[in-house]
């Protein structure tokens, strides 16, 4: 697995989750499924079901996180350059077609949150952005066809 790069805010967040589920996800989990075991006959018993496939799946998500968290690196960036767009580099670019202008947050993908204008390093918009100057144009191959972007300015978040 690769190093993935977060904010500060984003580790914290996904420490935060991990802490949940292993505290309270777990207490709670537990509780269900001590609750649909009083219920009698376990073979016929859709709520324990349900609380063990939540279980399972709740377990995955732990899995997951302690992976994530792992291989997980804070980014300073005091060290990143800032005339090139980075993780964590705010860019404005301009749809040349469209004349729209937009700004997204480069992000790594557990950050990423397109309603917030957070995209990640690995989409196709993030990956066409990647090291790139003020003053470039880049055309990007995205599902919905090729567009193509000129690149106004970069900011630190």
């Amino acid at each position: 697995m690769k190093v993935n790069y977060l904010s500060k805010e984003g580790y914290d967040k996904l420490k935060e989750e991990l802490r949940d589920l292993t505290t309270r996800g777990r207490r709670e989990i537990a509780r269900q499924i001590e609750e649909a075991r009083s219920h009698g006959d376990l073979s016929e018993n859709a709520e324990y079901d349900a609380a063990k496939e939540a279980q399972g799946k709740m377990e995955n998500r732990i899995v997951e996180l302690e992976k994530i968290m792992a291989y997980s690196r804070i980014l300073d960036d005091k060290n990143i350059d800032n005339s090139r767009a980075y993780v964590l580099s705010t860019v404005t670019i301009l749809n040349t077609k469209t004349k729209k202008e937009m700004k997204y947050t480069l992000v790594s993908k557990d950050e990423a949150d397109f309603s917030k204008g957070k995209i990640s390093v690995d989409s196709p918009i993030g990956k066409g952005l990647m090291g790139r100057q003020v003053g470039e144009t880049v055309t990007i191959q995205v599902p919905a066809g090729v567009l193509r972007f000129e690149i106004r300015k970069i900011e630190r978040i």
